[in-house]
């Protein structure tokens, strides 16, 4: 199945009901009166947060969603029938946006969730609803209201306790499948990533989900590389774990140019909590993995106030299983110790500038 986190749809709820003008006609019953029974609602646009997805190729294929027409009002009193609902099924973790792709409509986060996007109109009234004590028979109806109909962007944001990022080939996809049941595509090539991949996390009898999108470049924000347009991906994540490849030139430079583009991008990512991590320290000598971690150590220590805590800089490999369980246990304390502060009330949480 291929990935997609973002589509453009057209939905339009369905017309209400014409109202019915009718007069009852039986043996015996002169005057029987009107029995022009109402028009049903036309059917809303829901959409539905449900199990089983992780992606949004379902809307590449089909683009117009509209409900059904309400059914119109017969004689005898009887009342047209409500249309059916069309449904947009979606991952959890999908927001909904107006055209402009700025202005929110809802956001799904939980599994059962449903919205309604676009209301069904009013069923007409037939002529009995007419009637009056001077106005016996009345040979009107009103037709239906009319549907709504706009357009709505869908955008898909996993939903993962804790995100890789880093550089391409910084060892993300060999980190992944190393932790958890995920298959990545792993090459020695940059940009063998081309979305992102979840994994269930094991540690220590403890589990949780672990995202990781393709690799950031310098200028990434610009739209340079495959850009940053899957870091929403990681906006919903508690923790990131920072990979520096030590095979690199400089990982004090490999590191800066990441942050620089989390801060870039905004949307809170450069204050989350972040655990810094040498990998593939495997591939080189002792000497040169002493001179990485140092750079890397300055620059971490150099970021600025507005950078979130951090931790590190830790040594891992992939290959070898070093230094992967103690980056496991750091990721899950953190995530923990922010599932506290985000339920400790307003007044407990501690103060920053």
């Amino acid at each position: 199945m291929k990935f997609l986190d973002q589509a453009r749809v057209y939905v339009r709820s369905g017309d209400g009901g014409a109202g019915c003008v009718s007069f009852r006609r039986e043996k015996f019953i002169e005057f029987g009166g009107p029995d022009g029974g109402d028009g049903g609602r036309g059917g809303d646009v829901v959409a539905e947060c449900v199990e089983g997805l992780n992606t949004l190729i379902d809307y590449r294929y089909q683009q117009h969603f509209k409900a059904k027409t309400g059914g119109h009002g017969m004689g005898k009193n009887r009342a047209g029938g409500r249309g059916a609902d069309a449904v947009l099924k979606a991952p959890v973790g999908t927001q909904i946006f107006e055209e402009d792709e700025e202005t929110g409509i809802a956001d799904l986060t939980e599994v059962g969730q449903r919205v309604v996007i676009c209301k069904g109109g009013n069923g007409g009234f037939g002529n009995a609803h007419f009637t009056t004590s001077t106005n016996r028979a009345p040979r009107r109806a009103n037709p239906g209201q009319p549907g709504e109909e706009r357009t709505i962007v869908l955008r898909l944001k996993l939903i993962a306790d804790a995100g890789l990022i880093g550089l391409p080939n910084a060892g993300k996809s060999t980190f992944l499948a190393t932790v958890s049941a995920a298959k990545p595509k792993i090459a020695d090539y940059p940009f063998t990533t081309l979305h992102p991949g979840l994994g269930v996390v094991r540690s220590d009898d403890r589990e949780f989900v672990l995202a990781d999108i393709p690799g950031l470049i310098e200028g990434a924000h610009e739209g340079h590389g495959l850009g940053d347009r899957f870091l929403g991906h990681i906006e919903r994540c508690r923790a990131l774990l920072h990979l520096i490849d030590a095979t690199g030139e400089h990982a004090g430079k490999d590191y800066k140019i990441v942050r620089g583009e989390l801060a870039a991008y905004g949307a809170g990512l450069s204050e989350k909590p972040e655990i810094v991590a040498l990998s593939k320290i495997d591939a080189v000598d002792a000497d040169h993995l002493k001179k990485q971690r140092e750079r890397l150590k300055r620059a971490v220590s150099s970021a600025g106030p507005e950078s979130g805590r951090q931790t590190g800089p830790m040594l891992i490999s992939s290959a070898s299983g070093a230094g992967v369980k103690e980056a496991l246990r750091a990721l899950y304390e953190t995530i923990e110790a922010q599932k506290t502060l985000e339920r400790a009330p307003e007044e407990a949480r501690p103060w920053s500038p």
